[in-house]
């Protein structure tokens, strides 16, 4: 009885958006414009063997996010693309902040605009620690997910601070970790 009471529990104290975990199916076709303003859906952004979904909180004002988006750029990024992987973005930014990104530090990857969060919400990080009056309400915990080709999840990586983020080994690791 007491093993159902505990059941009970678990199944009714969830948040409302449970985080997109591993086996899941995308929540979203991932239909979002580009840094150009272009629409995109993760048929038309993934590689030969998936893509490296980055959620950050902004390429425009966050700083940490700023230095994780470089050391997946160009020759850093490389050993991931090498496994059959494109490497996204997604963020809450504007498409202009995103492009105005990418062309001063010549970032090559797609990135999404998530205007609205939906995706971000839809994924369940959405950071709640911000008023819908907030600057930065809208943005999500920062993850990375490795999905396949079939838009299964294979891999999260997440830290519990922002400040954090997994290194380009690590991703590659966790692709390593679910098979090339």
């Amino acid at each position: 009885m007491r093993h159902l009471i505990l059941t009970f529990l678990v199944l009714f104290t969830l948040p409302a958006f449970a985080a997109v975990g591993v086996g899941d199916q995308l929540p979203t076709s991932l239909e979002l414009a580009d840094k150009n303003g272009e629409m995109q859906s993760y048929n038309s952004i993934k590689g030969d063997k998936g893509a490296i979904l980055v959620f950050v909180r902004s390429a425009d004002w966050c700083p940490y996010c700023q230095v994780q988006l470089l050391n997946l750029r160009g020759d850093d990024g490389a050993p991931i693309t090498d496994l059959g992987y494109s490497i996204v973005s997604i963020s809450y930014d504007d498409p202009p902040l995103l492009k105005k990104f990418a062309d001063k530090y010549r970032f090559d990857h797609v990135m999404l605009s998530d205007k609205g969060s939906e995706t971000i919400k839809a994924f369940g990080i959405l950071n709640e620690d911000f008023a819908p009056d907030h600057f930065a309400y809208g943005v999500p915990k920062p993850h990375v997910y490795v999905v396949n080709n079939e838009g299964i999840v294979q891999a999260v990586l997440a830290e519990e601070s922002y400040k954090k983020r997994p290194p380009v080994e690590a991703i590659v690791e966790a692709i390593k970790g679910v098979g090339e």
